[in-house]
């Protein structure tokens, strides 16, 4: 392809372009844009799209565009990527997962042009950048207080899927199935892979995932012809064709006895509730062995929430 075309701007071999994508306006009449970098290689080559920020509290993925940008980590010699640190601007300036209507954009696929925020949102990627790319890596971290160990997450039945994940050396690849209103969802149905990556918990640094992410980026980037460098892997990920969530037995204040990423078996004590008045405290046990592959860091906690998940 000769002529790439974003938000009516063309893009040429080796051109590097930062393209403002127009959203909309917030109350006050401030300007909404998207902001995408264009690294455009004079070989032709695929597209990859490397996009964060989908949930606007989920920071650890901003900071690997941003370091990568930073550090010109990102330009190919073949082919093009587009970066885009921050999908969800609403969402980042407010420090939610949500826009301000309340939706969740990661569930709006493929969107509305004259629909809500969030399928507006949803509608201008699809429009624009969605039908350029070829493969794409969706970098997310764990929600409220639960903090996710580096992970990527796609459907191991899908070939390509699996191939990038395992290209990407994360320490866990999660068999995850697409779920409505996704934008893998939507990018599989138009032909495009696109994988998750998952590291930490929202609104915190996690370095060790950023590191870990930085190095998977551009290990894909090899893997796709698209760069000569390539950064070694430590070890072989696991690979956890299940997943399964421990929940709380019962109200009160919860202590985890395993660490993020360990291993355990069934019938191991994991932690235990307690009340706050020192009166019971209630063993938690693992009906699966596997790995720990997120965890809930909240001291307090209701019945059924939501503790441990174990991938096996």
């Amino acid at each position: 392809m000769a002529e790439m075309i974003i938000n009516d701007i063309p893009i040429y071999p080796g051109d590097k372009k930062l393209i403002r994508l127009n959203i909309s306006r917030l109350p006050s009449g401030t300007e909404i844009d998207i902001p995408i970098h264009v690294f455009r290689a004079e070989e032709p080559g695929p597209v990859l799209v490397l996009m964060a920020g989908m949930h606007g509290d989920e920071v650890n993925g901003v900071e690997v565009i941003r370091r990568m940008i930073r550090r010109k980590l990102l330009t190919p010699l073949r082919g093009t990527v587009l970066a885009i640190p921050i999908l969800n601007i609403y969402g980042f300036l407010n420090f939610s997962r949500e826009v301000p209507d309340g939706k969740d954009v990661n569930r709006s696929f493929p969107g509305y042009a004259k629909g809500s925020l969030a399928s507006r949102v949803a509608a201008r990627f699809t429009k624009e950048v969605l039908p350029l790319i070829d493969y794409g890596i969706d970098f997310h971290t764990g929600g409220a207080s639960k903090s996710n160990y580096p992970q990527i997450r796609c459907r191991l039945e899908d070939g390509e899927s699996d191939a990038l994940a395992k290209a990407f050396g994360a320490p866990f690849v999660l068999n995850s199935n697409y779920r409505p209103g996704s934008l893998r969802k939507e990018a599989s149905g138009q032909g495009k892979t696109i994988i998750v990556y998952e590291t930490g918990e929202s609104l915190r640094f996690d370095e060790p995932g950023i590191i870990m992410a930085m190095e998977g980026t551009q290990r894909v980037m090899h893997h796709l012809g698209m760069t000569e460098a390539l950064v070694p892997i430590s070890q072989p990920p696991v690979i956890c064709h299940h997943t399964t969530w421990i929940r709380a037995p019962r109200a009160g204040l919860f202590r985890s006895f395993v660490k993020n990423g360990q291993e355990v078996t069934r019938g191991q004590q994991i932690g235990a509730v307690s009340d706050p008045y020192g009166e019971a405290t209630h063993p938690i046990t693992t009906h699966v062995s596997g790995h720990v592959v997120g965890l809930n860091h909240m001291p307090v906690v209701n019945q059924g929430d939501a503790i441990l998940h174990i991938g096996y």
